[in-house]
């Protein structure tokens, strides 16, 4: 059993790091109130951009030549953005994620390049043998549209020049502070893109393949963009929870801590006790 000096250091060290883990706790709290605040304010424009394109994308003519990112092609190789955090103790944020994409790679019969964002995708990827494409890491808990660029970049040349046929985004969608949900669609082509007899509401200026032509490479970075933020408030949101649990923990185990330590001592005190009246019962 252990000793009382013993069980007080053992309460020294998980009181520290309960400190720790509060603070953690606090930090996270705050940069998840503005991640989710600028994952919000982006939701709207990303959809109706979404929208919006599709419509472009279904107005073409058929004497027209076909977007080289809408060109749809038989599939014989995938590109997979995958978007993980840069560190861990957030639950198992990373490891959800992680799992999607493995299981969307053993469902292919191609093969699949990958693109990672965030340092726990990366060693992911790495330690199973996937080819991985390009990595980006060290991005920071405050993207702009311009971190998101040189991924944008390699999307849309690797579909250009035919390299992949198909580009897949996965990423985590922030739902609530405690619900993180991993996501997994089709960025290129565009889904439900060349819907005939699409109604259009819109009138465009110069013309719809015009307008088209200018606004996929911004609607790729829009969308890489709107996931890095979804993926960024998940983070926060997983870490503010998992720190939350370990710092009740911790706290739990200080009291079992205290209360075993409290026992040896009236267990010490009465064995004292007992020696002092049996030398004074042998002096009588």
């Amino acid at each position: 059993m252990a000793t009382i000096r013993e069980i007080r250091r053992r309460i020294k060290s998980v009181q520290s790091t309960a400190k720790i883990t509060k603070a953690m706790e606090m930090v996270a709290a705050s940069r998840m109130r503005r991640a989710q605040e600028h994952t919000i304010a982006a939701r709207p424009y990303a959809e109706k951009m979404r929208e919006v394109l599709a419509d472009l994308a279904a107005q073409r003519q058929e004497d027209e030549e076909p977007q080289p990112l809408l060109v749809q092609r038989p599939v014989k190789k995938i590109e997979l953005i995958h978007i993980t955090s840069d560190r861990g103790l957030c639950g198992g944020l990373n490891a959800n994620i992680n799992r999607t994409a493995a299981s969307f790679i053993m469902e292919q019969s191609v093969p699949v390049t990958t693109v990672t964002l965030g340092l726990k995708g990366r060693v992911f990827m790495m330690r199973s043998g996937q080819q991985v494409r390009a990595e980006f890491t060290r991005i920071g808990d405050r993207p702009s549209v311009a971190d998101v660029l040189p991924v944008a970049r390699i999307v849309i040349d690797d579909y250009t020049n035919a390299v992949v046929d198909q580009v897949y985004l996965c990423y985590t969608q922030f739902v609530t502070t405690v619900t993180q949900k991993p996501m997994l669609w089709q960025l290129l082509p565009i889904e439900g893109a060349a819907e005939p007899g699409r109604h259009t509401e819109y009138i465009y200026e110069p013309s719809p393949q015009e307008v088209l032509a200018q606004l996929l490479p911004r609607f790729i970075e829009m969308q890489l963009y709107h996931a890095l933020l979804e993926s960024i408030a998940s983070e926060q949101s997983a870490r503010m929870v998992a720190m939350r649990n370990a710092t009740d923990n911790a706290n739990d185990l200080i009291e079992e801590l205290t209360l075993t330590r409290n026992k040896l001592r009236q267990e010490m005190i009465t064995e004292e006790l007992m020696d002092i009246t049996g030398g004074a019962a042998a002096l009588v």
